[in-house]
């Protein structure tokens, strides 16, 4: 019998927070369900949970603030994030913070399920990945660690950065279709997860700017394309 998964669930809306809750047990999920984010947070430190899924609007401490939190603890860990607004400028801080995925209220039961299976089940491919170290320029990038590496000198990246940095390597020197990296990453190329991409390519540019022969450049219309050294790229 399989371990059942641990979902950190927390809202301060009481009566969503106990219909979610009953609903993901009843879907063989164990969630916990917090009405703010420091018990959030404090539920965190002490549980080992497989993915997290927050509220934005909570007392206390909202859900930006608790992901940060736990971000800070563990960087790997799935967030969702439970939005009432459908404001653009709060998915992309989101989006900034690491959030995997984005729910808007009113949203089904059934949604946040698929979205949640959709986020386990990529997790759980990653960790059969063949190609664990790419060599790009002077970089030495370990897929599994998820770190850069250049001049001895580490840069720990996201799991969101990771991915992405993993796609382009594989297809060093040839587009990355955008369509394909989305589906891939964020399971779904609708406009927030294309903006949230943008916000990482550019976190990427940043990371590999120590070595003037690589770079990441659009192709207009079709994607991305990462530039390295032809014989360092292995």
């Amino acid at each position: 019998m399989e371990e059942k998964l641990r979902i950190l669930l927390c809202e301060d809306d009481e009566n969503l927070g106990m219909l979610l809750r009953e609903y993901l047990q009843a879907k063989g999920y164990n969630a916990d369900l917090f009405a703010d984010g420091e018990s959030g947070y404090k539920a965190f430190l002490k549980g080992k949970y497989d993915i997290c899924v927050l509220d934005i609007m909570m007392p206390k401490k909202d859900g930006f603030q608790l992901a940060q939190e736990i971000r800070t603890v563990n960087s790997e860990i799935p967030i969702i994030f439970l939005t009432a607004k459908s404001l653009k400028e709060d998915i992309l801080e989101g989006f900034k913070i690491g959030a995997d995925d984005y729910i808007t209220k009113p949203f089904s039961m059934e949604e946040l399920v698929m979205r949640i299976e959709a986020i386990l089940r990529r997790v759980k491919g990653k960790k059969g990945k063949e190609i664990t170290m790419y060599k790009i320029g002077k970089f030495t990038f370990d897929t599994q660690k998820q770190v850069l590496i250049a001049d001895d000198k580490p840069t720990k990246l996201t799991t969101k950065e990771s991915e992405l940095l993993s796609l382009l390597c594989a297809h060093v020197n040839e587009i990355l279709e955008r369509n394909f990296a989305l589906k891939t990453i964020w399971i779904d190329d609708n406009y927030f997860n294309a903006r949230s991409m943008d916000v990482y390519i550019t976190k990427l540019r940043k990371h590999l700017k120590a070595d003037p022969s690589i770079e990441i450049i659009n192709i207009h219309g079709k994607g991305y394309k990462l530039i390295a050294p032809e014989n360092d790229a292995q």
